[in-house]
């Protein structure tokens, strides 16, 4: 019933529409109905009279008739177009919905789920819905309408052969709900096994300059065959069921017009039925009949869309971990002191919380810059990733300004902290859109200054198309320095207060590394900046380095101090920089 409710609420914006179409069902209905009684009323009445009499009333027949199919067609085309698109409408708002609720949800949902499947949803599932959201009242509607219509006009024309009718009907309804509840089964399968499809082609594709790298578009195409033969036997297990579905209801319509004949013939011999009575009876069955059929096809596209509309809800009810308190406030006049006090935090596993970090204690003060170094999966960027509450921590709190960023509003949290990462994402688009993602709605002069700031004005503007040039999919068509300075030139025209780098120059050639580590030291001048990094070279000044390992601070200082310690920072150090003279 919940999930019933949940899918009635989606007609509510639509409900003239709905009901209208409903009138339209009706009407279609009734003239489908009144068919056989005109016909049983002319060929026992007005057709046995005099030729005269007839000849006079064909023309009236003959407009009543066309005025009552002209309803129909008109009718027939609002449930047919209008319809479809109320269903289509229905559809937008389910996908708009999802589409949110992905944006609502926490990173530790993306880090469970696969893109694929996700994508699935919002597409493969969303058309099965808007199909059962525009033919499953409809269609049950008129069925339901023609069944007990043309069950009552034959009860009035023979009692026991209708209820003769009806047994028969009640034994295929028997089938129907019997076999169904396997179908039920499989649909959902199919649905897993679709989204499986979609998860492989949308790993294998995003990732095809690796498997292009080491030459294993075979072993990809061996991994996508399975998916795909996976999803191929759920549909043909589909299909051996469909056919039995089918077969089995076809089986029990040809035993009821064998009924309907049989005793037919048995009345008519026994004087309780006329051969009139026995052709009116015969189209009755025609018209009880076509709904059954129709009640028994919709099972099949109830099935698809009630499967998809579970998967839908399943998004729907899941709860973002990280959300706005209710009292929440806006990080207003931020100053960019961090604090992060007795920090615990561990990612859930199956059975377990895996911990990170472990009673971890940092105070920055505003304008600093702090550097995390250490080995990797030591929990630099899990800490960093604290900040702007992309996780919240087990225990402890992180602050900003003194403010447990736990009771600041995401949206205030998020706008005063500016990241630039070693994978940088380009959207599809061009330059001057990937640099106005920083801040929308910024003139054409504020991304300018800001893409001069970060040393990539000249490289734009010797392009063809300038800001207008394309970056293709995850900016394919750019070097990765490049990329790298459209991030950063996000960052100076976002101009936020604290700053998050996280192995920034890590991936590049010396000479961007050079260029993008004087944009960095700009974008860092007068913020309070966190920098992970793995080339020690680039973090020299910082105002105090921090080494990280295995969830735990194990030395902290200046560049020079930690040198003179000869631990483990001056023990990486040394790995870096063994062939250089090191005191010039």
């Amino acid at each position: 019933m919940r999930i019933l409710k949940k899918f009635i609420s989606y007609y509510k914006p639509y409900r003239k529409m709905f009901y209208f179409d409903m009138f339209c069902a009706i009407l279609v209905s009734i003239i489908d109905l009144a068919f056989p009684q005109l016909l049983r009323g002319l060929t026992g009445g007005l057709y046995t009279r005099e030729p005269e009499i007839i000849l006079k009333s064909l023309a009236v027949i003959c407009m009543g008739l066309l005025l009552m199919y002209v309803v129909r067609f008109l009718c027939q085309y609002y449930i047919t177009s209008w319809g479809h698109i109320m269903g289509a409408r229905m559809e937008s708002d389910m996908r708009q919905d999802l589409f949110d609720q992905y944006q609502r949800l926490s990173f530790s949902y993306y880090d469970r789920n696969n893109t694929g499947e996700m994508m699935s949803k919002l597409i493969s599932d969303l058309f099965d819905i808007s199909e059962l959201a525009h033919h499953g009242p409809e269609n049950l509607l008129i069925s339901l309408l023609k069944i007990i219509g043309s069950f009552a006009l034959l009860l009035a024309l023979n009692v026991r052969m209708t209820l003769i009718l009806l047994s028969v009907t009640v034994l295929m309804a028997i089938y129907s709900i019997w076999l169904n509840k396997r179908m039920q089964v499989i649909y959902t399968e199919n649905r897993q096994k679709i989204a499986g499809v979609n998860s492989r082609v949308q790993d294998s594709l995003s990732g095809i300059r690796v498997v292009k790298s080491f030459a294993n578009e075979d072993m990809e195409r061996h991994k996508f065959m399975d998916s795909n033969l996976q999803f191929l036997r759920s549909k043909e297990r589909n299909y051996q069921a469909m056919g039995v579905f089918h077969a089995g209801n076809a089986l029990f319509t040809g035993l009821l017009y064998t009924c309907v004949l049989v005793s037919g013939g048995y009345f008519i011999a026994r004087g309780t039925l006329s051969a009139a009575d026995l052709a009116t009876f015969a189209l009755y069955i025609g018209i009880f009949m076509n709904p059954v059929e129709v009640l028994i096809n919709f099972t099949e596209q109830f099935q698809k869309g009630y499967a998809g509309f579970k998967r839908f809800l399943e998004v729907m009810d899941t709860v973002p971990e990280i959300t706005d308190r209710p009292d929440a406030e806006d990080l207003l006049r931020v100053e960019g002191r961090i604090t992060y006090e007795n920090v615990q935090f561990g990612y859930e596993t199956s059975d377990k919380e895996e911990e990170v970090l472990k009673d971890v204690s940092i105070d920055i003060k505003p304008g600093r810059t702090v550097a995390l170094v250490g080995p990797s999966g030591g929990g630099k960027t899990t800490l960093c990733s604290l900040l702007p509450r992309f996780y919240d921590v087990s225990g402890g709190r992180v602050a900003i300004d003194g403010k447990d960023v736990r009771t600041l509003t995401l949206q205030s949290l998020r706008e005063s902290i500016g990241i630039v990462q070693q994978d940088v994402y380009l959207f599809t688009g061009n330059i001057r859109e990937n640099i106005a993602y920083g801040k929308p709605g910024a003139s054409f002069e504020e991304i300018v200054a800001a893409a001069k700031r970060a040393n990539i004005h000249e490289f734009v503007m010797s392009l063809p198309q300038g800001y207008e040039t394309p970056v293709g999919e995850r900016g394919a068509r750019l070097s990765g320095g490049q990329k790298q300075r459209i991030a950063i030139a996000r960052v100076f025209l976002k101009d936020p207060r604290i700053l998050i780098l996280d192995e920034a120059t890590s991936a590049l050639d010396n000479e961007s590394e050079r260029y993008i580590q004087q944009s960095l030291e700009e974008l860092a001048a007068d913020r309070t900046t966190i920098v992970i990094a793995h080339r020690l070279s680039t973090i020299r000044n910082a105002d105090e380095i921090i080494v990280i390992s295995e969830g735990q601070i194990l030395e902290r200082g200046t560049h020079d101090d930690l040198l003179t310690r000869k631990g483990l920072y001056a023990s990486y150090y040394n790995m870096q920089f063994e062939d250089l003279d090191l005191p010039a």
